[in-house]
């Protein structure tokens, strides 16, 4: 079984649009698209209010990580392990995660900030992710 959405024929930039739709429905202030240094779409930037008040979030959608899944996935039939198909799976992917931390919100097993906390962006343009993961690589090297 190869890896999620990888047979998917729906384009990234519809897929895009029904993630921005999700955000939107959880109260979110601003939505922007992230893009790469070839112009690419590779993730949604958000702010939405916190008990912190307003909060930027940075949800990424590597598509090259997509690719080297499907290339290692020897399942995967060969004719799916492409950057244009990489995209839609990627940005399926996110899509999936979207919902899945909706249902967790909706059914009181998770707050919103709660399951976006590692995207959270801080003053310097850091993710709470990268904080924290600095952090830990200080300690392991102590």
């Amino acid at each position: 079984m190869g890896i999620l959405n990888y047979t998917t024929t729906i384009a990234a930039e519809k897929t895009m649009g029904e993630c921005i739709g999700y955000l939107s429905r959880r109260g979110v202030r601003s939505i922007s698209t992230l893009y790469d240094e070839d112009g690419k779409p590779d993730g949604l930037a958000f702010v939405m209010q916190t008990e912190y008040g307003l909060r930027t979030f940075e949800l990424p959608v590597r598509v090259a990580g997509t690719l080297k899944a499907l290339e290692r996935d020897s399942t995967v039939p060969r004719r799916y392990v492409n950057p244009e198909q990489a995209e839609r799976v990627a940005w399926r992917i996110a899509a999936d995660w979207l919902k899945a931390q909706g249902a967790l919100i909706d059914a009181g097993l998770s707050r919103q900030d709660e399951v976006m906390l590692p995207f959270m962006v801080d003053q310097r343009g850091k993710s709470v992710y990268e904080v924290v993961t600095a952090q830990l690589r200080k300690e392991v090297e102590a």
